[in-house]
């Protein structure tokens, strides 16, 4: 097989079904995105079947319970998935929105208008319901889209895309739309990197491996959905069982997933009242605690954390603890080993939750709530394609209106510039 050729050829295909797509009314495109989601229940039992031989392979591999649990397709999620869809469907169309209309003393009517970027490259890992939000907001704000997930998943997604090509086709969008590179040879990654010519941004999502291998090699621009080494400070004064409740749902509810806390920090006043309950509780579910010396003169069975695991992204049951003089070194803890992905603290102090949100310069900053809700969904953009943790075009969760450009429009009436 020539891999070259093929990733080229599919390019080639996206490129020029954006050119129809960018134009295709907004009631086309939810009619595609709700036959999408209907013929993904109808599939049901089918994906689960693909899916079945992705969990082979995974357990196969000895993919972490985490990493086995993002990879995993039930009823409900992919119940999920099409709700997703249709939830998308109901978003207003961004594609033609005048953002900016002004006359000039020359007369010039000058305004700014949102159009589609065109063609939006994701190379993501384990979760295959990245394949149907993916392709679902990129269709809705017109651009085309090509899907590279990861090998792990590679049944689950191309089942998931064949679905979503017929029924994108079948309703009226361009043949194209929709393109997945179906082979896991890692050759395709990176002839797909230099196709500036045809693909005008690469989205990547998945671990640090993954995005230094993209960020490295592409000549396109590349959205970094970067690790998402979460932390949640418990302040000094805090309710302490608010404080528990948030941390727990932190870190245990879906650990493998990029917004759950790697990192509690706890102020130093409130250490031995909190920890001790913290802790047992997080244990009792699993939760290997490595703690800072501190933590340690309080259970001293924990195991020692060294700088390595406050730079680390677990992915798993494992969470870093560090006792914190002041919301200073807490910030400045944040800001030295986090990933600015998101981050929350727990106080009762107006002021210092105001301090919290000023100073930590991360994608999504939260006071008295769990980090787990830095989702597309939750936040009311029925999905997103990643959670953009750079400064650039788009930071935090990708909605509609981060997968579109804006051109300028003038209205002239015969002027010409003297």
């Amino acid at each position: 097989m020539d891999i070259k050729k093929m990733v080229l050829e599919k390019a080639k295909a996206a490129k020029k079904a954006a050119r129809g797509l960018a134009n295709v009314s907004s009631s086309v495109k939810n009619d595609a995105l709700i036959a999408m989601a209907e013929k993904l229940m109808d599939a049901t039992e089918a994906l689960k079947a693909e899916n079945a031989k992705d969990m082979e392979y995974g357990r196969g591999k000895g993919l972490s319970s985490a990493l086995m649990d993002r990879l995993e397709l039930t009823d409900k999620r992919i119940a999920g998935m099409a709700s997703g869809l249709k939830e998308i469907a109901a978003l207003p169309d961004p594609i033609g929105e005048v953002t900016r209309m002004s006359l000039r003393p020359s007369g010039l009517q000058i305004g700014k208008v949102r159009v589609p970027i065109g063609v939006i490259g994701i190379i993501y890992e384990s979760r295959p319901n990245v394949t149907a939000d993916a392709a679902a907001l990129c269709l809705k704000s017109g651009n085309a889209i090509i899907l590279r997930g990861g090998s792990e998943a590679i049944n689950s997604n191309t089942a998931i895309a064949k679905i979503l090509v017929e029924a994108a086709v079948a309703a009226g969008l361009p043949e194209g739309c929709i393109q997945l590179i179906d082979i896991t040879d890692r050759q395709a990654v990176m002839d797909m990197l230099k196709l500036d010519e045809y693909i005008d941004m690469i989205v990547a999502r998945g671990g640090h491996g993954l995005i230094k291998t993209v960020t490295e090699n592409s000549t396109i621009p590349v959205a970094k959905h970067s690790a998402g080494l979460c932390h949640t400070y418990v302040d000094a004064g805090a309710d302490l069982k608010m404080a528990e409740e948030i941390c727990f749902n932190a870190k245990v509810q879906r650990p493998g997933v990029c917004n759950a806390m790697e990192t509690l920090l706890v102020h130093k006043d409130e250490a031995e009242k909190f920890l001790p309950g913290m802790v047992r509780r997080l244990q009792e579910a699993g939760v290997e605690i490595r703690g800072c010396s501190a933590v340690r003169k309080i259970f001293p069975s924990v195991a020692e954390a060294v700088e390595e695991d406050w730079r680390t992204e677990y992915l798993d049951l494992i969470l870093s603890i560090k006792v914190v003089g002041d919301i200073d070194e807490a910030i400045d803890h944040i800001m030295t080993f986090g990933s600015l992905h998101s981050d929350a603290i727990v106080t009762k102090d107006y002021d210092r939750s105001r301090k919290f949100l000023n100073e930590v310069d991360s994608a999504a900053v939260y006071v008295n709530a769990s980090t787990r809700f830095t989702d597309g969904n939750e936040f009311g953009l029925g999905a997103e394609l990643g959670i953009s943790t750079q400064k650039l075009h788009s930071r935090g969760p990708m909605g509609l209106e981060d997968l579109t450009s804006q051109k300028y429009i003038i209205f002239g009436s015969g002027q010409i510039r003297g």
